[in-house]
């Protein structure tokens, strides 16, 4: 039994461009009739934010809920950063994710280098990219994606 009794795993199939694909699952809160909240931050899926409603129909084969579409957004962003150096204390990593925070956004960790930025409704996406591109941090654009955001660019 999970810990967080209250929450269930969705299961997100992510393509892994060798026509295979990489399985990730987010804590989520059940609503019913299919339907989950998403509590954490997707290191993988595109798309989809924290808060985000889900249809997640259980899958009897993987023996998981398992991600269909979004249903409703709840209005966060994410970006996803990969920093050159761990965001230890009183790194230069972490000065730059203690920028992000005093804009409003929070952070996921995987590790030290690669950290998902949470974007809620109230902050700026262009304030939080000008952060990004001022440090010149390597990162991508998670929920709205890169062609989401720019549609006519040439990728």
């Amino acid at each position: 039994m999970s810990q967080y009794p209250d929450m269930a795993k969705v299961l997100f199939r992510v393509p892994n461009g060798d026509g295979g694909e990489f399985c990730e699952t987010l804590w989520a809160f059940p609503l019913g009739n299919d339907l989950f909240r998403i509590d954490n931050s997707p290191f993988y899926a595109y798309s989809v934010s924290w808060g985000d409603v889900v249809l997640a129909p259980f899958d009897d084969e993987r023996g998981i809920a398992s991600f269909e579409r979004v249903v409703t957004k709840s209005g966060h962003r994410m970006i996803r950063v990969l920093f050159e150096t761990a965001a230890t204390d009183g790194s230069t990593s972490a000065q730059t994710l203690a920028e992000f925070v005093s804009l409003g956004c929070t952070f996921e960790g995987s590790n030290g280098r690669y950290i998902c930025i949470d974007v809620p409704p109230q902050v700026e996406l262009e304030t939080v990219r000008k952060v990004a591109i001022h440090h010149a941090l390597q990162f991508e654009h998670a929920d709205p994606t890169y062609d989401d955001l720019f549609p006519d660019s040439v990728t």
